[in-house]
């Protein structure tokens, strides 16, 4: 039985850790969130099915951080966001997350082939979800260690509220300190604006889906 938050008007719920056992409730609130989301709806283009398969497909994402990095969860689980540490030139466990370390320099490409095919297999004979782990990989910064967010989010009916730049905020003052850039890929022209308020500066070259939407890979050099 989850615990009942009570949330005042104008008022954001705090920001906490998530825990490995929040992991369900997680899944289903980032499959909820991108429901309309360009992306999903290329990868998934029949809507119940994206819907069956949206948790599976999102919660390799949350695997991944839960393990080697770190969640971020507001009290309520009205949103979050999911940070990979990718360090270069380190070895597996002295990534700054709560989990065991952030992909070293040396497996960073395994790390992405591996995550590739996770999201090959939540959802198999559908090949656009390779496709678009591939592509994604191929635009990844492999050269200087960063933080990687690859998914924030917040619940249906609660977006437009902060909550999305109150969980960025919350490392992106981490990261002005441990001089330690962010990055990012934007899958839609309002996210891009928020990122780009926080900071985030698109690369240059889009993320093209073949016939389908495109994504904006972005860094943000840390703030001293």
């Amino acid at each position: 039985m989850s615990r009942v938050t009570t949330v005042l008007p104008g008022v954001l719920p705090g920001i906490r850790r998530a825990r490995k056992e929040e992991r369900e409730e997680i899944s289903r609130l980032l499959g909820e969130a991108f429901m309309a989301d360009p992306v999903s709806g290329w990868v998934f283009p029949d809507e119940e099915h994206r819907r069956a398969v949206h948790p599976r497909f999102f919660g390799v994402f949350l695997d991944a951080a839960l393990r080697d990095g770190w969640v971020d969860v507001m009290e309520d689980h009205s949103a979050a966001a999911l940070w990979l540490p990718m360090m270069v030139g380190e070895t597996a466990g002295d990534g700054a997350g709560d989990g065991s370390g952030g992909a070293s320099g040396g497996g960073e490409d395994d790390g992405h082939d591996e995550m590739t095919e996770a999201l090959a297999a939540a959802d198999p004979g559908n090949e656009r979800t390779r496709i678009v782990g591939e592509l994604t990989a191929l635009a990844h910064p492999t050269d200087r260690s960063h933080y990687y967010l690859p998914n924030i989010v917040a619940a249906p009916g609660r977006t437009g509220e902060g909550r999305g730049s109150a969980l960025l905020e919350a490392v992106l003052e981490r990261c002005d300190r441990e001089g330690m850039p962010a990055y990012l890929e934007a899958s839609n022209t309002r996210s891009k604006a928020l990122y780009e308020r926080h900071g985030f500066v698109f690369t240059g070259r889009t993320v093209d889906l073949p016939d389908g939407p495109s994504m904006w890979p972005m860094w943000r050099e840390p703030r001293g």
